[in-house]
């Protein structure tokens, strides 16, 4: 028993000052082109730059592939999105829209402003292995600079009226940008009619992979049509990250959640014989 707990504590002490040396590499400016594809592809994205290290040794790292039936949360997450004047970018790795000051979601307690929004072709998060046609990252920040990021997955089906003036108004080329102020976009008719939604501690997806990001994955597919899917891929193919390693981490249920997970536990101990 004291050999195996003189194991688990090196082990824990080890992955500590991978971390942490993870974290001080992490901080160096220099800063270097990637891809997702070839010698700048996500496997070598930590060979790159010092500060790209993370992504190579970080142990809580985004996407992840979730299992279909990982604890849920429905309550602990509200949003507070209003229209807002288009302005897309085509970033070189993305379609991105920047959003206006004006729109916040509110999760565990804690204000984070929407900050702009952009796709990925396949979906970065799996559900049991299997991927969605786009996903979408809503990306938000709180007066502290903390990232907060909702995702939704995107998946073949009927055309969606909130998608199509993003789609339509993709800039062509790296680098040139949109702006339409007489479109409005409004990012709460992007999201899915249930809110439930899975929660975990992650990162960004893109180098360099900064940890300390709240993940929230809605559950609910929202369809967009086959043309749409199109608009983008014409821009972008293959534009993701694979799935990272879940380490150590647990999903992030509401205290709601544990109290109703903890009654229904001790009825069904009630009823056995």
């Amino acid at each position: 028993m004291l050999r195996s707990f003189m194991v688990r504590t090196v082990g824990l002490v080890l992955h500590g000052l991978l971390l942490i040396n993870c974290t001080r590499i992490a901080t160096a400016r220099e800063r270097v082109p990637w891809s997702y594809h070839g010698d700048t592809g996500p496997a070598l994205w930590g060979q790159l730059c010092p500060a790209y290290a993370l992504s190579a040794c970080g142990l809580e790292q985004s996407p992840i592939d979730i299992p279909s039936d990982a604890p849920l949360n429905h309550t602990n997450l509200s949003f507070a999105y209003v229209p807002a004047p288009l302005a897309i970018i085509n970033s070189g790795c993305t379609i991105q829209v920047n959003y206006a000051p004006g729109s916040t979601i509110t999760l565990d307690g804690t204000s984070y402003t929407l900050v702009q929004f952009h796709f990925h072709h396949r979906s970065e998060h799996t559900v049991d292995g299997q991927h969605s046609a786009l996903e979408l990252h809503l990306v938000h920040k709180s007066a502290t600079g903390a990232l907060a990021v909702v995702g939704v997955l995107l998946e073949e089906g009927a055309e969606h009226a909130a998608y199509a003036p993003i789609f339509q108004h993709i800039p062509s080329q790296p680098g040139a940008a949109i702006s339409a102020p007489a479109i409005n976009i409004d990012a709460a008719a992007l999201l899915p009619a249930s809110r439930a939604y899975w929660h975990y501690n992650g990162s960004l997806t893109t180098p360099p992979c900064t940890e300390g990001v709240s993940w929230v994955v809605m559950r609910e597919p929202v369809q967009i049509s086959a043309s749409q899917i199109a608009a983008f891929t014409a821009a972008y193919q293959n534009n993701e990250r694979p799935v990272q390693a879940m380490n150590h981490r647990r999903f992030i249920t509401t205290p709601s959640m544990l109290i109703a997970t903890m009654q229904s536990i001790k009825a069904k101990r009630l009823c056995e014989p």
